[in-house]
């Protein structure tokens, strides 16, 4: 089999390297996938470069997520060759194979493509762990999206509209724009070129959203303090911009809000009834067409590092897939 490997943390440009290596055993209580489709995660950057919140262990196949057939099954797992999962770990994802355990796979949702299923778990548990779990959005109510044209802010629009929210969004240029509103954004602001905090008090007639999703950080966060409506929740999901904002608690006792993380790698570990329970959510919301990965681009396992490039420009929308 071929795997892209890392001998040495670095710039994925400088230290990936396509080995060729020996099939992968299953694990007791795992299996082995053929993987048909892998999807890029902005944390696959932070991987290569040593910079993520795990460390792997050298060398390592980088890569969280993927879609594929079991091929070899451990002694113990509930999986049998022929069953198509979908896999998230905390690498090993950019190989033609993947060796996993059961409590990394779940059900491949039927409708979907190899290339949307291995753009599905991340996103859609990231989006209704934290809208669902964590902020408890409920029908009426304005939810205020960040980052909407990626894969994560994409997931967000689309369960917000299935929640009943009215659902703002904001990205960094006009076409982004267009994928918000192809989600289903009921509004879309361009944060380059217009004020994003007096828009969100413009459309909701100065009361602000009441829960703010914030893939971004830095100076977005501290922002988005400025409209978050009274009792709302800010939603910290990630660090896009590069920059962890500090918080100055003095503005949450002021307006009643809450700031509510959401990791949600550690629901595997902490809580994975509630994974399972998501998942289940949500492939009933892709069999009532509410819910779909939006693809960007496809590009062979080989051009991985062009398919980061690309991830790493933020020129993409949706999901960018390679496939071995």
């Amino acid at each position: 089999m071929k795997a892209w490997r890392v001998h040495s943390y670095g710039p994925y440009q400088d230290v990936l390297r396509l080995d060729d290596l020996a099939a992968l055993e299953p694990p007791a209580g795992g299996a082995v996938v053929t993987i048909e489709a892998a999807a890029l995660n902005f944390p696959d950057l932070l991987s290569i470069a040593g910079q993520y919140q795990v460390k792997a262990p050298l060398p390592f196949t980088p890569g969280i997520e993927a879609a594929g057939t079991v091929v070899r099954a451990g002694a113990g797992s509930r999986h049998q060759p022929g069953d198509r999962v979908i896999v998230t770990a905390l690498w090993g994802a950019f190989a033609d194979e993947i060796a996993a355990f059961d409590r990394q796979l779940v059900r491949w949702p039927d409708g979907l493509s190899a290339a949307e299923a291995a753009s599905f778990v991340v996103t859609y548990h990231t989006g209704y762990l934290a809208l669902v779990n964590r902020a408890a959005l409920r029908s009426g109510e304005t939810l205020l999206v960040h980052g909407g044209a990626g894969g994560v802010g994409v997931a967000a629009i689309q369960l917000g509209k299935a929640l009943g929210a009215t659902v703002i969004a904001t990205a960094g240029a006009d076409d982004k724009l267009d994928v918000c509103r192809a989600a289903g954004a009921d509004h879309a602001i361009n944060y380059r070129t217009t004020d994003f905090v007096a828009a969100v008090k413009q459309l909701t007639a100065g009361r602000g959203a009441d829960v703010i999703f914030d893939p971004v950080g830095g100076e977005v966060f501290d922002q988005s303090l400025k409209c978050i409506a009274w009792e709302g929740r800010i939603l910290v999901i990630g660090f896009a911009s590069g920059k962890i904002p500090e918080l100055k608690l003095n503005r949450v006792l002021l307006k009643n809000i809450s700031v509510v993380g959401l990791f949600w790698g550690a629901y595997q570990i902490h809580d994975p009834a509630k994974v399972v329970a998501a998942h289940d959510a949500l492939c009933e919301l892709v069999a009532d067409g509410v819910i779909r990965p939006v693809i960007w681009k496809q590009l062979p396992l080989a051009e991985l590092p062009d398919a980061l490039a690309a991830l790493e420009s933020r020129q993409s929308h949706g999901k960018i897939v390679v496939l071995p």
